[in-house]
């Protein structure tokens, strides 16, 4: 039974919680054994909250058969990555210089979770910072993709990846600054949703790049997905960024009907040095798509072609003044690939900083011409599959590539408008999951999710999972 719980997904559990036929605390003991079972396998945990976990279930328990059920997402056990806040717990985001810093507030997306009576498991690893994208961590190790143990997961929110995809936790949180959301989504073969900039609020979430920083969910499915929007959406005034706009009701939108939806697809850009199983499982679910009434549209967006690099610049520069008084009191603290990072971000200049702000307006300014045209654009996550933990360097078509600058090529320019962009699974190049990019007009979040739900329903994935899952 235990076997069989931790393979369900929100939508497959809620109806049996809220009937009675499965206690909270069952699946709540089930989660988090299959979790300290594969912890040494897959290490997707910074800490785990089992006391706690288990007496949030009981109260769970008692609260739904009082008849004071929440909804969706009462009595699922989760975790959360280590960058959002917890009151009065240790927030580490894996690293050495906050190894003991313990918030004094919930942050703001924890807190609505609460209240939806979502039972936390504890903290998931990340990559240092949220500073990069394979979640090789110099100060509590690698996190290890369920499909293949010797792959990355992607990062930045590689546990939260992980975690889904092994089901050590039903659903969770990423963040995405560059792609940390899509990235590990994509390599982990689950859903995985970066919100329109403010839609959801940042409030005690570290930062990494302000301007670029999102929250969203990855999920088993659209539908976890969804329902996991209708809680943490909404305006928060303790967020700076936070904007003030009717919260959509994402769960009811979801019918999967694409019947005259316009695709847009940018060859020049987002079709360009792709690995050619990637690029022919992308384009096949835009045909199944097509089958089901979708009409497709090409479209040019010129800008694109500088975005890597204002995408970079921008980062760079938010991050380093972050960072910048630990970097100069305590580098020798930082692992070496983000220590790197933050003394790059130190040399951008104001001029570079306001040219990158330039061609984002810009980039702006086409992507919204395009969707006058197009409902959403349809593109690879990511132009590869996992590489090898430890390696620098990807496959593309038998020619090794700079990992990190083809793993963010595609996520990156979703950060830069603010977009929304959400990956779904598209289907296994081998054993390895393969991402396909939703990307909608602000605020058009309801769309996508009816977009990847058509795309789901296909079961591009053929019922595969991790075997870690299925043997569990």
């Amino acid at each position: 039974m235990a076997k069989e719980l931790i393979q369900k997904s929100v939508e497959e559990l809620a109806p049996l919680i809220q009937n009675g036929s499965l206690s909270p605390v069952e699946l709540t003991k089930a989660v988090l054994d299959h979790a300290e079972d594969t912890q040494e396998s897959i290490n997707a945990y910074m800490t785990m909250y089992r006391d706690e976990a288990e007496q949030s279930a009981l109260e769970a328990e008692k609260e739904i058969k009082e008849g004071k059920y929440r909804g969706m997402y009462h009595g699922i056990p989760m975790a959360l990555k280590d960058n959002l806040y917890f009151k009065d717990k240790v927030t580490t985001m894996s690293s050495k210089i906050h190894k003991d810093f313990i918030p004094d507030d919930d942050a703001t997306v924890v807190s609505k979770l609460r209240e939806a009576g979502v039972i936390f498991t504890g903290k998931l690893s990340m990559h240092e910072y949220a500073w990069g994208i394979t979640n090789n961590n110099p100060h509590y190790g690698a996190v290890r993709n369920p499909w293949d143990t010797d792959k990355i997961p992607g990062g930045s929110s590689g546990g939260s990846g992980a975690a889904v995809a092994v089901g050590s936790s039903v659903a969770s949180l990423g963040t995405d600054t560059a792609g940390s959301i899509r990235i590990p989504s994509s390599i982990c073969g689950i859903v995985g949703l970066k919100p329109t900039h403010g839609r959801v609020s940042k409030y005690g979430c570290y930062p990494l790049a302000w301007t670029l920083d999102h929250i969203g969910p990855m999920t088993k499915t659209i539908k976890d997905a969804a329902g996991m929007m209708d809680i943490i959406s909404g305006y928060d005034s303790k967020d700076p960024t936070s904007v003030d706009m009717p919260v959509d009701q994402y769960l009811q939108k979801i019918q999967g009907n694409v019947k005259d939806l316009v695709i847009g697809v940018n060859e020049e850009y987002f079709f360009k040095e792709v690995d050619n199983e990637v690029d022919q499982i992308v384009r096949s679910n835009i045909q199944a798509l097509v089958d089901q009434g979708a009409k497709v549209e090409v479209v040019t967006i010129p800008s694109l072609q500088y975005a890597e690099w204002a995408e970079l610049v921008t980062s760079l520069s938010e991050a380093s003044a972050i960072h910048h008084e630990d970097m100069l009191k305590r580098p020798q603290d930082f692992g070496d690939d983000i220590r790197m990072l933050f003394e790059l971000g130190e040399l951008p200049s104001a001029v570079d900083y306001l040219q990158a702000q330039q061609v984002r307006r810009q980039l702006k300014l086409e992507f919204q011409q395009v969707f006058q045209k197009v409902d959403v654009m349809i593109a690879p996550t990511l132009p590869v599959v996992a590489s090898t933990i430890g390696e620098d360097t990807v496959d593309l078509n038998g020619k090794q590539v700079d990992l990190i600058d083809n793993i963010i090529r595609f996520t990156g320019p979703s950060n830069l408008t603010g977009l929304p962009a959400l990956s779904v699974p598209g289907g296994l190049k081998g054993n390895l999951p393969v991402g396909v990019q939703i990307i909608g007009s602000a605020f058009s979040e309801a769309q996508l999710l009816n977009v990847g739900y058509a795309i789901e329903q296909t079961n591009p994935m053929k019922g595969r999972k991790p075997e870690l899952l299925t043997r569990a």
